[in-house]
């Protein structure tokens, strides 16, 4: 787990920042449109908060990754990524979003949750 720890860490981290710093340029590359208001920048620049703290629960939890608190670290960040892949994919499909990172994101966040997938599961069969 201190693995998948570390890569999200380092993943989420960037990603708020990108986000907090650049809001509209990347949600254009995910999406194809940019932002126009105030307020979605400011949606936007909470979401960043959100990733980056995060990614400093994984950075900071990253020497303790057989902690129960780790598993339940590792647990939230499964549905994030299984929450974000199905909120990209329904921006694509049900509203014809595209950009040019939209698939490279939902790939990294599909392997990112196979990964915590794997990881779960390893850490079940070793405890029993």
């Amino acid at each position: 787990m201190k693995s998948l720890l570390i890569v999200k860490a380092v993943i989420e981290i960037f990603a708020g920042l990108a986000f907090a710093l650049f809001p509209s340029g990347i949600i254009f590359i995910l999406l194809g449109e940019p932002l126009e208001t105030p307020a979605s920048i400011s949606t936007v620049r909470m979401f960043a908060a959100a990733i980056f703290a995060l990614g400093l629960a994984c950075w900071l939890s990253r020497n303790d990754g057989e902690s129960p608190a780790a598993t339940g670290l590792i647990t939230a960040l499964l549905f994030y990524d299984a929450a974000f892949v199905v909120v990209l994919l329904s921006a694509h499909w049900g509203m014809g979003l595209t950009g040019v990172g939209l698939w490279p994101v939902v790939g990294l966040h599909s392997v990112l949750a196979g990964l915590s997938i794997f990881c779960l599961w390893r850490r079940i069969i070793l405890k029993a």
